[in-house]
């Protein structure tokens, strides 16, 4: 199963799909946050070498999300791309991923409809405020397919302006849809297209 979505070109920018230069201050940007919310929830401190390392992340992140094939979007913040990371992933509902939903905490618990034109009836959490300072602020929607779990998080990188972006969240929530079943003409088959 694959993703695709209309991001406003406005407000995002893909990493998905951003080879070489183009988007390449905008990975960096988003990956040096996720790092740095990495290092603050382990209780580490910036590296010397820390800004080569987002770098080099920056440069195989693209090429990552090209083996997973669709199963993986990614978009940042185009006017300020440390401010929030959203990433679009679908995985198999397999037995252990029914399981580890199931045992999340109760903070998990508190979530609200969300519907889709393309996905259906969802769920939407805001976790604003999480448990531990080091956590950064985010927002999750998740889709429930019977076969497979769809989900985009948005992880921001400043306390002070979460919630800001919840509008423009929320459309590009609505336009994730699944990209790889087409059905077509009169019989109920369904056309399975390959990778581009």
């Amino acid at each position: 199963m694959r993703l695709t979505a209309d991001a406003d070109p406005q407000l995002w920018i893909p990493v998905t799909d951003s080879f070489g230069w183009k988007g390449r201050r905008h990975r960096k940007a988003a990956i040096r946050m996720l790092l740095g919310q990495a290092n603050a929830a382990l209780g580490a401190t910036e590296r010397p070498g820390s800004k080569f390392g987002a770098w080099a992340m920056s440069q195989a992140a693209p090429l990552l999300m090209r083996r997973a094939d669709g199963r993986v979007l990614v978009w940042t913040w185009k006017a300020e791309p440390e401010l929030v990371v959203a990433m679009a992933t679908v995985q198999l509902l397999t037995p252990d991923v029914r399981i580890a939903r199931a045992s999340m905490p109760m903070d998990y618990d508190d979530t609200t409809s969300f519907s889709s034109r393309w996905l259906g009836a969802g769920e939407k959490l805001i976790v604003a405020m999480p448990p531990s300072p080091t956590t950064p602020p985010f927002q999750t929607y998740t889709w429930d397919t019977g076969t497979h779990l769809i989900t985009l998080t948005a992880a921001c990188g400043d306390r002070e302006r979460f919630g800001t972006l919840d509008g423009a969240l929320d459309d590009l929530a609505r336009s994730i849809r699944v990209a790889d079943e087409l059905t077509g003409g009169e019989p109920p088959e369904v056309l399975r297209l390959g990778p581009v």
